[in-house]
């Protein structure tokens, strides 16, 4: 006779699958995924185990140990790729009106975009920066766990039928040109003037395991912390804060707080309801 298995059994045997996959991978490749948040990590992991045409974690975690390049495709699958030009043109407009001010009093601007992603942010940030004056002595510094990402970011190019909701973005976020002037066009393809980019370095960076690189006057990371869980975001926190200048800004995505941070105390908002802070003195 078959046994069966309870839902509670069978809860507690795949959670011991995930921590025993996300343990290979750590130990195999060096990506670190164990503080994600679990439900999202699941649905991910799940998606993953599907797209490979097998039945278990455990059998996605044998493909991986064998095949680096399902690894790639995982990774992909666990990397955050949601992001669109001048997302939230509330927030591109606070950083117009109340930080663009504060970086000018620099005489030279670093501004690292973590978990850039494919770039659309990247260049919204670039494109207001130059409409600003400030673009020439600024070096952004874009990062993410995903090198196929940062090759899409590197390139400039979006699909051309993006550009019209973009647009609606960019004159809404306070843009003062044709928004068209910054891009050519290539079949299907909308290419971005080189030179917004030309101060940008893009870079492989790991959130979880890697550690500081520069001092910045400007962090943006928005809407990657809510996919890690509670120890994992005070982690990367203090990462930002080892990472800042004194004063600096830290700006996040709306879902995002430091509000029951231990590093709460470190910021002061300066725009809250965008979630933009200022490090204390």
């Amino acid at each position: 006779m078959a046994l069966r298995v309870s839902g509670d059994a069978h809860e507690a045997r795949e959670r011991l699958e995930i921590e025993l996959l996300l343990e290979a991978i750590q130990r195999a490749y060096g990506y670190d995924f164990r503080g994600y948040a679990v439900a999202s990590l699941r649905r991910r992991l799940w998606h993953r185990v599907y797209g490979e045409g097998l039945e278990t974690i455990s059998g996605l975690q044998e493909r991986i140990l064998h095949e680096p390049a399902c690894m790639d495709r995982l990774l992909r699958d666990l990397s955050i790729n949601v992001t669109e030009m001048f997302r939230d043109p509330s927030f591109h407009r606070a950083l117009r009106a109340h930080v663009f001010p504060l970086l000018r009093t620099y005489p030279f601007i670093r501004v690292w975009n973590a978990g850039c992603s494919t770039g659309e942010e990247i260049y919204s940030v670039a494109i207001a920066l130059h409409e600003e004056g400030l673009l020439e002595r600024t070096r952004i510094y874009a990062t993410d766990i995903d090198e196929a990402a940062l090759e899409r970011a590197r390139s400039g190019a979006f699909p051309l039928e993006r550009m019209q909701f973009y647009t609606e973005n960019y004159q809404r976020a306070g843009g003062k040109e044709s928004f068209s002037r910054y891009y050519s066009t290539d079949g299907n393809v909308a290419r971005f003037d080189p030179a917004l980019a030309a101060g940008t370095v893009f870079a492989q960076h790991n959130l979880v395991t890697d550690g500081s690189f520069n001092e910045f006057q400007l962090i943006v990371c928005r809407n990657v912390l809510i996919y890690f869980g509670a120890e994992l975001q005070e982690k990367v926190l203090g990462l930002f804060g080892a990472s800042m200048t004194r004063l600096g800004v830290l700006a996040l995505g709306r879902k995002e707080s430091l509000r029951h941070s231990r590093h709460a105390d470190e910021y002061e908002p300066i725009v809250e309801a965008e979630k933009i802070f200022r490090r204390r003195a």
